[in-house]
């Protein structure tokens, strides 16, 4: 009655019952935390390519990771010197690089004298200061440019004819060009062999050899191609004509290479042997002709 407020408490709860208030939520932050190195995405994930951005720095910052990268670098560079130092041990790049020294107009001149060499006249090898010159300023140096350009042409022709006729797979591919290489290689080691029993002095290394057993590979690549063209009796006659201009070709270079001025006076039997042995390895090409090129035609 005078204004005097009374206050109720609320004494319908149980004693000793205890309360807390709850603490309001707090605000949503106005910024996101980018310190741990991610960029804020829905959901909470960590930004695409984060993780290994993150684990890229954390590994170039790792000590032991450094000293293993350090060390797997130096054996990688002690490895290629090994390897450069046993090739060079085993092949002589200066050499090496004497067979490819050509240029345009050595290749174009040479492919025809493979084609047609019976007009040629000098086949000695030309040499200044004893020292023979380069392919490209001597017609009738070997070289394995030819060879080497002619192989893959080989290859890719073969794929070609085999895929005419519907035979082509990567294995029969694979085989084509193995068997290629492989007749070259036990080619070359037999006239080795052959030079080495009949005791042959000459300048004609495994270089040498190689060029002259890989000018093959144009006879086969005119002779497949000429079988596609006109069908199997196109190849007997590219074939033909391959065939007897590459002996004549190896029966000149190869009798003035194996019997040259040093080996005329010899006995009378081993020049003899040294004719033989350039003259089988001539007759040996068409058989070797033949057999890497007949399954390409059909």
């Amino acid at each position: 009655m005078l204004g005097i407020s009374v206050i109720y408490s609320d004494t319908s709860k149980p004693t000793g019952s205890k309360h807390r208030a709850r603490a309001a939520p707090d605000p949503p932050p106005l910024f996101d935390d980018t310190s741990g190195g991610y960029s804020s995405q829905p959901g909470g994930y960590p930004a695409p390519g984060a993780d290994v951005a993150f684990s890229v720095n954390h590994l170039l910052g790792d000590p032991v990771a450094n000293v293993a990268m350090a060390y797997g670098s130096s054996i990688a560079s002690h490895g290629k010197d090994m390897v450069h130092k046993e090739l060079h041990r085993f092949v002589s790049v200066n050499k090496l690089k004497y067979f490819f020294a050509v240029d345009t107009a050595y290749v174009a001149k040479k492919l025809g004298l493979l084609v047609f060499p019976y007009t040629h006249q000098n086949w000695e090898v030309q040499y200044s200061r004893d020292v023979p010159l380069p392919p490209r300023q001597d017609l009738n140096a070997p070289d394995l440019y030819i060879p080497t350009m002619a192989f893959i042409t080989y290859v890719l022709l073969a794929g070609m004819a085999l895929g005419i006729q519907k035979r082509f797979s990567p294995e029969v591919l694979g085989l084509c060009a193995s068997t290629a290489l492989v007749w070259v290689v036990m080619e070359v080691l037999a006239l080795l062999l052959g030079l080495y029993l009949a005791t042959v002095r000459s300048d004609l290394s495994t270089f040498h050899l190689l060029a002259y057993s890989g000018y093959k590979y144009v006879g086969m690549i005119l002779s497949v191609l000429t079988g596609l063209l006109f069908g199997s009796d196109g190849y007997y006659v590219a074939l033909a004509w391959t065939s007897s201009a590459l002996m004549y070709f190896l029966v000149r270079s190869l009798r003035t290479a194996a019997l040259g001025p040093d080996s005329m006076g010899g006995p009378v039997p081993r020049q003899r042997l040294q004719l033989y042995l350039t003259l089988g390895a001539a007759a040996f090409q068409p058989l070797i002709i033949y057999w890497l090129t007949f399954h390409l035609v059909r």
